[in-house]
């Protein structure tokens, strides 16, 4: 495509959701908690199309289709599944964790009730790693999108996003997030159908053979959905993706805006249901691409399927990659600052100063996007990969101890023992299967051979801390009532 026409294609999104998010909250003094929290203000149908909007960043066009590329059949499943089953987690947990603190903000402040500040903090770390790291990669991802769409500089649409998106989320907070997200659901929504439905109007019977094929030129690529031996690897990001979710503030602010539990409930489901079956044919079309042969850039495997087509599908992409990115980043951007306003700071920084964290934030995460060099680390895909890994590990480690807390014979000793025994169970699957320092190894980079998350790395964290949490608890509550007695 023309740059030019990619360039107005681009400002007219981005003024348009620009206008959306400052519309929201005109003429309309917001306290902190509203700003943070939107509380009660939303119903099912509102929270649920939030959800999907603020899920699906611009990493649905990269991410699917390149673990399409390099995985068989259970690998796009599993992607598919760990996409959808934080949703389904939020239905059923979300409402049990409004209910025991109706003025929550962030999962760190339930864990504060539970377990302790010392845990609270601990909880917002992994939480800040995990979403500040999504952010930079979805500036990465938007600069290269609209570099192979249209030849744009990649520093330009960055830069774009980002003032756009923080100028209406630093002003107008969760409120004005949740209005764009209601917006941007609805334009992926039907972009994705129509760009869809005109990619598969084609020979439907060669993307299937090609999707079933295997790759005959990439000995690393897989990438047929007739391979069904890589169940293990896609439990694998099953596992790690989930658990990182569940740590994903903006998923719990929009537990808290939510107008009741019934509301979340039905919300939650929504976007479970509308993010499985897209995600899933994403990564059908990154196994389409490998039937077809070898590609410069996995990560772009998708855009292969655009070569050849019509300049207005090629126009609706822009409009949909920008859509998916401002969904995604303006919700990360309130995240990450509620995560540091209440967690961190103790919610000892007032609305002034959490508009400047927003604000803050961004040229950061463009410099990280940029791929820069510092010291002896390298922010390219793998490096950033690697982040995203190790978050996944802290969360898999922590996870059961957080919402096992929901049940009452769970203790915060139990607890805070259980997530630090997720890490000797890794230490000690290493030292079983290799050596000490492997297992220590594998606490900072979770692979395996293939450098692919590595199944039996994160069950042992996960089922490590589960254990302990509960035979700690039990341990612990018996030596309260004998020492009653």
């Amino acid at each position: 495509m023309n740059t030019n026409i990619a360039y107005v294609l681009m400002i007219a999104t981005l003024g348009f959701f620009g206008y959306i998010g400052f519309q929201a909250v005109r003429d309309r003094e917001i306290e902190q908690d509203e700003y943070l929290s939107a509380r009660g203000s939303q119903d099912w149908f509102r929270i649920g199309l939030s959800l999907f909007a603020s899920g699906m960043g611009i990493w649905i066009l990269f991410g699917p289709s390149e673990v399409g590329y390099y995985g068989g059949f259970w690998d796009v499943v599993g992607y598919a599944v760990s996409a959808s089953t934080p949703f389904l987690l939020l239905a059923y947990v979300g409402p049990m964790i409004r209910d025991k603190l109706p003025d929550g903000v962030t999962l760190a402040d339930y864990v504060r009730l539970r377990i302790g500040r010392p845990m609270q903090i601990y909880v917002g770390v992994i939480s800040v790693i995990y979403m500040f790291t999504f952010l930079f990669a979805e500036f990465t991802a938007i600069g290269k999108a609209m570099s192979v769409l249209s030849d744009m500089d990649p520093l330009i649409p960055m830069i774009l996003v980002g003032a756009v998106t923080v100028g209406y989320t630093a002003y107008g907070g969760l409120p004005a997030s949740l209005r764009t997200d209601r917006i941007q659901a609805w334009v992926v929504l039907w972009l994705v159908i129509v760009l869809l439905l005109i990619l598969f109007a084609g020979d439907i019977s060669t993307l299937i053979t090609d999707a079933k094929a295997y790759n005959p030129e990439d000995d690393w690529s897989i990438g047929s959905m007739s391979y069904m031996d890589s169940f293990k690897s896609g439990l694998a990001l099953v596992i790690a993706i989930t658990a990182a979710e569940m740590f994903s503030q903006g998923n719990w602010q929009r537990a808290w805006a939510s107008e009741n539990n019934d509301a979340l409930k039905k919300g939650a489901l929504l976007a479970a249901v509308l993010v499985l079956p897209l995600v899933f044919i994403m990564g059908v079309l990154g196994t389409v691409v490998a039937g077809q042969g070898a590609v410069n850039d996995p990560s772009a495997a998708f855009f292969v399927l655009l070569e050849d087509v019509h300049v207005f599908i090629i126009a609706g992409f822009v409009i949909l990659g920008i859509a998916l990115v401002c969904s995604s980043v303006d919700t990360l951007q309130n995240a990450v600052s509620a995560s540091i306003t209440r967690d961190l700071s103790d919610n000892k920084i007032d609305l002034n100063q959490a508009r400047i964290v927003t604000v803050a934030m961004i040229p950061l995460a463009i410099y990280l996007a940029t791929g820069p060099t510092i010291g002896n680390f390298t922010f390219d895909a793998l490096s950033v990969f690697g982040i995203f890994l190790f978050a996944d590990l802290l969360a898999a480690a922590t996870v059961a101890p957080v919402f096992l807390t929901l049940w009452d014979k769970i203790t915060s000793t139990g607890a805070i023992v259980g997530a630090i025994s997720g890490f000797i169970g890794v230490i000690a699957y290493g030292t079983y299967t290799t050596d000490l320092s492997t297992g220590i190894g594998y606490i900072f980079s979770p692979t395996n051979e293939f450098g692919l998350a590595n199944l039996n790395v994160f069950l042992s964290a996960l089922f490590a801390s589960l254990i302990v949490t509960i035979a700690v608890s039990y341990a612990s509550q018996r030596i309260d009532s004998g020492s009653e007695e």
